[in-house]
């Protein structure tokens, strides 16, 4: 189902990108800013990795300073049937953990020293699993691709804007008789459509995420149990981490509640302990 729902929500991308495109009127520009995005991110898929690790300051480990760290990737790796992964540290107590890399060859699991002492090791394993199963989904990719769709959207909108500003686009008569004002309605709507639809692939990904890593770790109530000390943890301690590499932790590094949660890069907290508690005791018993 959210394999589906992830289809279904990038093909909304792909005719906002058409209707805003045809909007302008300019095949050339359409064609030009939809480049112009698959540059920019084809550029962070590439380097993504090394970027957000540094931004980070987090410290490649060796197998000799957290043995115990490493057998457990190890064997989630195995288990997963993916080559086994660089593993990095992150300074702060905020327990929090990802995973990046632009495919299985050239992945990185990425945790914080917070982690390691609050979570047991069963609930280790389980965050671990999944940041494994991002990692065999290729989660990465599918970000970077609705990033590149998002981002035309949002160029395409500021293209349109200017034309209105300075008399561009379109006439009115090639627009079949649109109004200004619905033209401008769809300027401004459109980058925010486009937003919220990839904080909704992102927080479909998660739940195949947990779904994955629940399989990978052979039991789901580890990772549930993490997860509630995650989003506790999180919300009591601050980290400065970046809005916009938010979406690769495992629980959302910031604070935001009311309307944020509409582009929250996260599903709520309790729906997705509650789907994997499910796993274990059935969809009623696990709500009850």
């Amino acid at each position: 189902m959210n394999t589906m729902k992830t289809f279904f929500l990038m093909a909304l991308l792909t005719v906002l990108l058409v209707a805003i495109g045809s909007w302008i009127g300019g095949q050339t520009g359409m064609v030009l800013a939809f480049l112009f995005a698959v540059v920019m991110n084809f550029g962070t898929y590439w380097f993504s990795d090394a970027i957000v690790l540094r931004m980070y300051g987090a410290k490649e480990l060796s197998q000799g300073e957290n043995p115990g760290l490493f057998q457990i990737i190890q064997d989630l790796a195995a288990r997963a049937g993916l080559p086994m992964p660089r593993v990095y540290m992150i300074r702060g107590e905020q327990p929090n953990a990802f995973a990046t890399g632009r495919n299985p060859a050239h992945a990185a699991v990425a945790v914080t020293e917070g982690i390691l002492h609050t979570l047991s090791t069963d609930e280790l394993r389980g965050v671990l699993a999944h940041e494994l199963a991002h990692v065999k989904h290729r989660d990465i990719l599918i970000g970077t691709v609705a990033a590149t769709f998002a981002g035309a959207i949002s160029m395409l909108a500021h293209m349109a804007q200017w034309a209105m500003i300075f008399g561009g686009g379109r006439s009115s008569d090639d627009r079949e008789g649109g109004s200004p004002i619905g033209s401008l309605v769809a300027i401004i709507v459109a980058p925010i459509a486009a937003m919220m639809i990839q904080m909704a692939i992102s927080r479909s990904r998660e739940y195949l995420a947990d779904e994955g890593g629940a399989q990978i770790a052979g039991n789901p109530l580890p990772l549930a149990s993490a997860l509630r000390k995650l989003s506790l943890k999180a919300a009591q301690i601050p980290m400065e981490a970046s809005p916009a590499t938010a979406h690769m932790f495992i629980v959302n590094p910031l604070r935001g509640g009311g309307l944020m949660s509409l582009f929250s890069t996260h599903p709520p907290m309790e729906e997705r302990i509650a789907r994997l508690e499910a796993m274990v005791y059935g969809q009623a018993a696990a709500r009850s």
